[in-house]
């Protein structure tokens, strides 16, 4: 059981804290400087006109706080602000932080040693937070306890500070729904809802523009959305319903009947079957991060056939053999050794020749 808390915190960032940490992070003379002067001194008033044309101006008063919008330096700033938070909770917690959105993993099996944790970290949360006059806001936060099964003694809330904050069932984390039991049925079944409304994009134009340009709409409007985190949820037990939609594009595209095999369509297209991306995805994941994996040959002595394979490790369990890191190397020491070569440059042709349904297709080809 992996229990998690997620909080809320404003793009709002205080001038002469951001410069205090930039001056404590070594930022360099002229490039402070330039800093300073491109925060200091920047002023700001509301104007209004009435129906009658009448104009109104406020006093100009001088900003001391926030991201400028639309800014390129905006970003980094509030990357900077916010950099020393994981420090003040990353002992008892993994916090996780990307841009804004703030979340702190918490691991703990036992329910009241959860509970003493999570006020511990919530203290030290929003301690950080008034210091840096930031405001968590507790309305707006509650948290999630991941199962790999369903469990019958959960919390029901956790109380901070004369606030209740509820347990939800799912949270929405960078375009991803995980739900308490990761099974990621509530993310395939938004992704088919937004899937269906690229359907019925392709379904309007199919007698108005060429194939050529329906697939650039394809890819554009319904590949994009498919293929984002698919290395999460491609081995789930929903895919298929993902899957089913695909089909339905690719015959758009090509005009067919709702009886025509895909199979041969999405070679003549160019276009890999949802199972087949997954494995293109996966493989590509283990390459770019070649450096978490362990060689087998750091584990065997011997000038074994796998010598060049990475070790898979044990597990019983059915959910972490699905996972990115258990399927990531199964899927990369069932390709051949002259496959392996070719993944960085995304020359797997063998998948699209092979049109993948499912993983069983792909382990069984030769």
């Amino acid at each position: 059981m992996i229990p998690s808390h997620q909080s809320y915190i404003f793009d709002y960032v205080n001038y002469d804290i951001l410069l205090t940490k930039l001056e404590y992070y070594g930022v360099k003379s002229h490039a402070y400087k330039l800093i300073t002067s491109y925060l200091k001194n920047r002023y700001q008033r509301v104007l209004t006109r009435t129906a009658c044309s009448n104009t109104y101006y406020s006093e100009w008063d001088e900003v001391k706080g926030g991201v400028p919008q639309g800014s390129v330096l905006g970003p980094l700033f509030f990357l900077v602000y916010i950099n020393d938070l994981p420090g003040s909770i990353n002992h008892i917690c993994l916090p996780t932080l990307f841009a804004d959105d703030t979340n702190i993993i918490c691991t703990q099996l036992n329910h009241s040693k959860f509970k003493e944790e999570t006020e511990i970290i919530l203290q030290k949360t929003n301690k950080w937070l008034s210091t840096n006059l930031f405001h968590l806001n507790l309305k707006k936060t509650n948290f999630v306890q991941f199962s790999a099964k369903q469990i019958e003694n959960t919390i029901s809330s956790i109380v901070y500070e004369k606030n209740h904050l509820p347990n939800s069932d799912s949270v929405r984390f960078l375009g991803l729904t995980l739900d308490k039991n990761l099974s990621w049925k509530l993310h395939t079944d938004q992704l088919c809802s937004k899937l269906a409304s690229a359907c019925f994009i392709l379904r309007t134009l199919s007698s108005l523009v060429t194939q050529q340009n329906m697939k650039v709409v394809y890819f554009s409007y319904f590949h994009s959305v498919m293929t984002y985190g698919v290395i999460f949820w491609g081995n789930s037990t929903d895919r298929n319903k993902v899957f089913e939609l695909q089909k339905r594009a690719v015959r758009l595209i090509t005009n067919s009947s709702n009886r025509t095999s895909c199979r041969r369509l999405f070679k003549e297209l160019g276009i890999l079957p949802l199972q087949s991306q997954y494995v293109l995805s996966l493989a590509l994941f283990v390459v770019k991060n070649m450096e978490i994996f362990m060689p087998s040959s750091d584990i065997k002595t011997k000038n074994t056939r796998s010598k060049f394979s990475l070790f898979l490790p044990q597990t019983r369990l059915t959910k972490c053999q699905k996972c990115v890191y258990f399927a990531g190397i199964k899927i990369f020491n069932h390709l051949p050794e002259s496959i392996k070569k070719l993944i960085a440059q995304k020359n797997l042709k063998f998948l699209l020749l092979g049109s993948f349904y499912s993983i069983e297709e792909f382990y069984d080809w030769t």
